[in-house]
């Protein structure tokens, strides 16, 4: 019947069992892990940034099955080293500067640590009521430090949940803005609804439109312009949802961005809520990137209008030095989301949550099983304190002017967008390309494209590209919490040296 196929099979392997959590074992094993992780990040910078293994690589490498017997620590950590190792991208590398960065810090990870030790599933209060209470208190802590109005706290009459990722923070919203309005008109008109973001919005608004049941044809990514900095504008969103109501459609839901993925642009929250207010659009601010500058008064600015919004997110997972996942999402009103994801199993009943003096952050999010992962954010802002995350986003801020007057002084390039944080958007210039006026851009676009998997291919450093407006560009994100301003300036000496290297042999 079993895959044990004796008494003898049963006693043998009951001899041999090691309880899995036994202390001083998990402390030796612990030391190791730490010692080995300590010096991963002493020597983070020496390895190759992108990974340079080629698909499949792994399964060539390890066993076609599992081990039948226990393998040693010592041993699955030599693979780790030899085998694992060659196949990461190093995002915690100082020379890493593609994307958006994934910085970490050692309250963050040994917030992780924590979490993962405690193994709570705090799907309700109850379940664990010190991982809801002090997710409670450190989104209204995180959300005070960005100025954001009552509304959104807890300490006020609205509230934050840690989502894993923003695709999860705007699914929620979308989710909770599309019952809220189907309960008033009918279910059967969900085919009327529209949402609107930009061309420049996350794909994972489409993502969520998608999951929610939203039309494909009434999904509007509205056309930004040069002119207006690609930033969404009032006069277009007006314009697009004129249309709609005369087709007899519903607006639905506005997603604006502050720090857009491809420049960082900044959409103009206040003009853009007034707008939304008229219909009883629901707005949602994704600030994923760029939201943990703004607890710098200096930042602050790019949330102006901020209480016209419905909800607000961040990752601090991005450049909060905080480990992922950790997206900060506030809401005005939390019933919306309740009543959008809620279910109460009689298994689950229980005498905290029906008093409804608690939360349950089972009703805010997709999942019912969720981690305490308040306790990392919590060290975080223990850790380090307000005035130094302060002082940490702004080094990485100047050290992306250092590399844009980097750029600015060699005549072969160009910046290509206004830069609002610390991503600096480059390219060479069509001049350099030698083709006429008729093909400089095409042959622009070509040529960066080159210099790109250059720099990538060397392993010196990693950067990514973005394209608005039919111009391709190298986007350099300054963000790593071990980059420093001598990897700036070594940096900028590779991009002009792998652009000689092109120019010279074309």
């Amino acid at each position: 019947m079993g895959s044990l196929n004796s008494d003898h099979e049963l006693k043998t392997n009951s001899a041999s069992f090691n309880n899995p959590m036994d202390s001083e074992e998990f402390r030796r094993q612990g030391h190791m892990i730490i010692d080995f992780i300590a010096d991963y990040y002493r020597d983070v910078e020496k390895y190759p940034v992108l990974s340079q293994v080629e698909p499949g690589y792994l399964r060539k490498r390890l066993p076609e099955s599992a081990p039948y017997n226990p393998e040693p620590i010592e041993t699955i950590l030599q693979d780790v080293q030899q085998h694992i190792v060659p196949g990461i991208t190093h995002w915690q590398s100082p020379y890493y500067f593609a994307y958006f960065p994934s910085s970490g810090s050692i309250a963050g990870f040994l917030g992780e640590m924590l979490s993962s030790g405690f193994n709570v599933v705090g799907f309700n209060w109850m379940s664990s009521p010190a991982a809801t209470e002090l997710e409670n208190i450190v989104m209204d802590w995180l959300g005070e430090m960005l100025k954001l109005p009552k509304s959104f706290l807890f300490s006020g009459t609205g509230g934050g949940v840690i989502q894993g990722t923003t695709c999860e923070a705007i699914l929620c919203t979308l989710a909770a803005a599309r019952d809220q309005i189907l309960n008033e008109i009918g279910r059967e008109n969900i085919s009327r609804l529209v949402v609107y973001g930009s061309d420049q919005t996350h794909s994972a608004l489409q993502k969520a439109a998608q999951i929610a049941g939203i039309d494909p044809k009434n999904f509007r990514a509205i056309k930004t312009t040069k002119s207006s900095s690609f930033t969404l504008t009032p006069e277009s969103l007006q314009a697009a949802i004129d249309l709609d109501i005369q087709a007899g459609l519903i607006p639905l839901f506005l997603c604006a961005t502050v720090g857009t993925t491809a420049i960082t642009t900044v959409d103009p929250l206040g003009p853009l809520c007034d707008i939304a207010k008229r219909y009883s659009i629901w707005v949602h601010v994704d600030a994923a990137y760029a939201g943990s500058a703004c607890i710098c008064p200096e930042f602050r600015h790019f949330i102006d209008g901020i209480e016209g919004a419905d909800s607000f997110s961040l990752n601090a997972h991005k450049w909060f030095f905080t480990t992922l996942d950790c997206c900060c999402l506030w809401v005005k009103n939390p019933n919306a989301l309740i009543k959008a994801l809620s279910t109460n199993p009689e298994f689950l009943r229980n005498k905290a949550s029906d008093s409804k003096q608690v939360v349950d952050y089972k009703d805010w999010q997709i999942t019912l099983s969720r981690r305490f992962r308040a306790l990392k954010l919590w060290l975080v802002l223990r850790s380090f304190g307000v005035a130094n995350l302060r002082n940490f986003l702004r080094s990485h801020v100047r050290m992306a002017q250092l590399f844009q007057e980097l750029v600015g002084g060699d005549n072969r390039f160009e910046i290509v967008a206004p830069r609002n944080f610390a991503v600096v958007c480059f390219r060479v210039l069509p001049s350099a390309s030698g083709l006429g006026d008729g093909k400089a851009n095409e042959g622009a676009n070509e040529l960066n494209r080159k210099l790109l998997e250059s720099i990538n291919a060397s392993g010196q450093l990693y950067v990514s590209h973005g394209m608005v407006a039919g111009i391709y560009f190298i986007r350099f994100a300054v963000g790593a919490t071990l980059t420093e301003d001598r990897h700036v300036i070594a940096a900028w000496k590779v991009v002009q040296e792998k652009l000689d290297g092109i120019l010279a042999t074309s």
